[in-house]
């Protein structure tokens, strides 16, 4: 199937009617900024005919881009000001990172040795569960994916108030959330379950039973 820059188009559209609008990504910044960016641009090649489907789209190394949906919905819930100071971990291919941009934020995303170049953010390549100490504090944090446990090196580097999105993995199960930092301690409340990526390097540390 030969895909053209129309059909991409065409194809970006039906995403934001059916995908989106339908699905709770109810904020007109953020429709309007995954209505402008084109995802393909951020799709390997052998994959572009998968661009706009609700699927994960596997990458390289055992990864995989989230759908669509779910970075709709992450960007919702993180209520992205301009000017703020955005952590971004797992960036993959750049997709979140150019729509964060898009919304006016400075973004700082960690991705794994070997990651993309990404133009209007700033990368730091090395273990996502590290994030990137050198640019802290930051207003938000963004976890492109779900993870057993956000890790105290994370929250660290946050602003007192600053917001944080994330998938969560519970018994097997993937879901949204979201919540604030208060004090230096993380909150973090379920929103919906939804079917996302999970990034590897999180699981959460062993506990002793008695």
């Amino acid at each position: 199937m030969i895909v053209t820059e129309q059909n991409f188009s065409s194809m970006r559209t039906a995403m934001v009617e059916s995908q989106l609008r339908t699905s709770d990504v109810d904020d007109p910044r953020v429709i309007a900024a995954m209505a402008s960016v084109p995802r393909e641009d951020f799709v390997p090649a052998e994959r572009r005919a998968m661009t706009y489907i609700d699927r994960p789209i596997p990458l390289s190394g055992g990864r995989a881009l989230n759908p669509p949906l779910v970075i709709g919905r992450l960007l919702t819930e993180a209520k992205v000001m301009p000017g703020d100071k955005v952590l971004l971990i797992g960036a993959a291919t750049g997709y979140s990172a150019a729509l964060l941009t898009a919304l006016g934020a400075q973004v700082i995303a960690v991705e794994e040795e070997g990651g993309p170049d990404i133009a209007g953010a700033t990368v730091v390549r090395g273990p996502l569960n590290a994030g990137a100490a050198a640019g802290a504090p930051y207003d938000l944090l963004f976890i492109d994916g779900a993870v057993a446990e956000v890790p105290a090196a994370l929250v660290g580097q946050l602003v007192d108030g600053a917001r944080v999105v994330t998938g969560v993995v519970e018994r097997g199960v993937t879901r949204l959330a979201s919540g604030r930092v208060v004090a230096g301690v993380l909150g973090l409340s379920s929103v919906a379950d939804i079917e996302m990526v999970v990034l590897p390097g999180f699981a959460a540390p062993e506990r002793f039973v008695f």
